[in-house]
């Protein structure tokens, strides 16, 4: 009869030559592992935690549409892990890693999805806290936010291949770069400092590449879906150079994509696509990016986006500055702080990771009552 450890490390056999084995993995602070291997317990540390609950009410695309059917930021990242796990599977990969990874990427997404993003950056900027980019925030929760701001310790692995999963950088060959825990935590400090390096990140294992390229083929084909469904596109219209070679519908697309890493990948140390399928996900990107994304907001929405989170930002500054203890940024965020977040977390930065971990509807929530606070303010005469 097999030992309790052979059953839980049973997945490490067979696995590739390429692939990450659970006896590799690295923590930031070395403790003792339980009965489960050191992959699937940061799948169990990512699940409990209050961010990827957030995820149900966190825009993918589209924000405040009447429509059940349209994909949420939870749903999402359960396509990327599926995706990821059957490349990975095929391949002979550590299927752990790709899950914890795959599930935990989208943790630091800020509301109103990449366009709330944007206007966050730029507050960030202004107040001397870097460059803000969602996966960076993601590591970031994981690391110095979630545990009351003692962070969850994850291994270095996962927190890598979340850092470095962007899929908005499509690459037709995708080679790990080894780094030890030192290097990984100085590419994510470089990401704060140094303009555009989130495009230079490269992940560690060839897991966390499976991850990133699944991250594209998970929403390129759904974002189409969405968009019909809502009458802003119709499937006629992806050019035929598009559609003859990867499909119309998400389940041709995503099919289609993963067959063809699995036939280039298999037994190499890279996972590649092949020139025909590469060029044909560039143009869908650019076509979605043309005919969904840039059109998902109005500019009169865009603008007032923008307006309510530097009221929100501006507010709750002025909360802490004045220590307004029955402010929302204190009663729902500051108070649930272990004494180490709060010496070692700048003013500002305390305010942008509060804002960053809203949902969509906690956003308007808090802007209208800020919004309320702001015109008595100067109702009063700024007294």
């Amino acid at each position: 009869m097999a030992s309790l450890e052979e059953n839980m490390y049973r997945h490490n056999l067979g696995l590739s030559p390429y692939a990450t084995k659970d006896e590799d993995s690295i923590r930031l602070i070395e403790e003792k592992e339980d009965i489960r291997s050191p992959f699937f317990r940061d799948i169990d540390r990512i699940l409990y935690t209050y961010a990827y609950i957030r995820y149900n009410d966190k825009t993918q695309v589209y924000s405040k549409k009447n429509n059940d059917h349209i994909v949420k930021r939870m749903l999402h990242v359960q396509y990327v892990s599926k995706i990821a796990r059957t490349i990975g599977r095929a391949l002979g990969l550590n299927e752990d890693l790709i899950e914890a990874a795959s599930l935990g990427h989208d943790l630091g997404h800020v509301p109103f999805g990449h366009f709330g993003e944007s206007v966050l950056n730029e507050i960030s900027l202004k107040n001397n806290e870097g460059y803000f980019n969602h996966n960076v925030q993601s590591v970031r929760l994981l690391m110095n936010i979630e545990g009351k701001g003692l962070g969850k310790n994850l291994s270095v692995q996962v927190l890598d291949a979340i850092l470095c999963h962007n899929g908005e950088f499509l690459l037709g060959e995708y080679h790990p770069k080894k780094k030890t825990k030192e290097q990984f935590l100085e590419d994510y400090q470089k990401t704060y400092t140094e303009k555009g390096f989130v495009k230079k990140l490269v992940p560690m294992t060839l897991e966390g590449c499976v991850v990133r390229i699944s991250d594209i083929i998970a929403y390129l084909g759904k974002d189409i879906d969405d968009a019909c469904m809502l009458g802003v596109l119709k499937k006629e219209e992806i050019p035929e150079s598009i559609s003859s070679v990867l499909g119309i519908h998400n389940k041709e697309i995503v099919n289609t994509i993963i067959l063809d890493i699995i036939q280039n990948s298999l037994g190499k140390p890279y996972i590649k696509l092949s020139e025909p399928i590469y060029h044909a996900i560039l143009e869908l990107k650019k076509f979605n990016y043309e005919n969904i994304y840039d059109k998902s907001m109005t500019k009169e929405e865009k603008e007032t986006v923008t307006k309510m989170f530097q009221i929100l930002f501006d507010t709750f500054q002025k909360d802490i500055e004045e220590r307004k203890l029955n402010s929302r940024i204190y009663q729902d965020f500051l108070n649930h702080k272990k004494e180490e977040y709060l010496k070692n977390t700048s003013k500002n930065r305390q305010v942008i990771d509060f804002i960053a971990g809203m949902t969509d509807e906690y956003f308007i929530k808090c802007y209208k009552e800020c919004k309320t606070k702001v015109f008595e303010y100067n109702k009063k005469g700024g007294q």
